[in-house]
Formats: C-alpha cells, sequence, structure tokens
C-alpha cells in the first residue's frame, strides 16, 4: 500500500494500515510523534530482535489515526482542546500549540 492523505470526511477503517498510512493520516505534530516513537522502537528492535514493541506501537497510533481521518485535524485539535479544558476547568485558547495542550493532559 502506498501511503495517501485521507480527507476529513471520507474516513476509512485503518485496521490494516501502514506505517506510511498511519503517519499520512496524523496531524503534523503527532506525526512527528508517531515518527519519534517508531524510530526508537526500530533501534530497540534492532539490538534485541524483537519486533513487538514496534507492533504495539503502530497499533496504538493507528487508533489516533482512525480518529484523526473520521473527525479532521481541525476537529480533532479541537477534541484535545475541550479535554483540556474539562481538566482545567478553564478554556484552552483556540490558537495554543497542540503539544502544550497534550501537555495539560499529561500526553
Amino acid at each position: 500500500m502506498r501511503a495517501t492523505t485521507l480527507e476529513p470526511g471520507r474516513a476509512r477503517l485503518l485496521t490494516e494500515a501502514s506505517p506510511a498510512e498511519v503517519h499520512a493520516a496524523l496531524v503534523p505534530e503527532e506525526a512527528a510523534e508517531f515518527a519519534r516513537d517508531w524510530r526508537e522502537a526500530m533501534a530497540r528492535a534492532a539490538e534485541t530482535l524483537d519486533l513487538s514493541e514496534v507492533a504495539e506501537i503502530v497499533e496504538s497510533w493507528r487508533l489516533v489515526a482512525q480518529l484523526t481521518a473520521a473527525a479532521g485535524p481541525a476537529a480533532h485539535r479541537a477534541m484535545y482542546r475541550r479535554a483540556a479544558a474539562r481538566l482545567a476547568g478553564q478554556e484552552v485558547p483556540h490558537d495554543e500549540p497542540l503539544p502544550r495542550t497534550k501537555a495539560r493532559l499529561g500526553l
């Protein structure tokens, strides 16, 4: 399968998505997180000859990619803001960078 960008409203099940397809479906900030997690897990797998952590990383990020593809990038970011606002009991600025919002949530 080749990587393609999924358009909002045209989500499809990503249960069998390749790592490249998962990466393409994520918002840029989370794509960078996925790439970092992937590289770290692959480096450990090269040492241990065990790909189970790599499979776990891809499966975990597939779920995030599915949510992102289903809602679209703006709604995905808004979901994090709503969760952080509820946790903090105050509004989260609309223009707050996603990594900061996720840090509020302990992610």
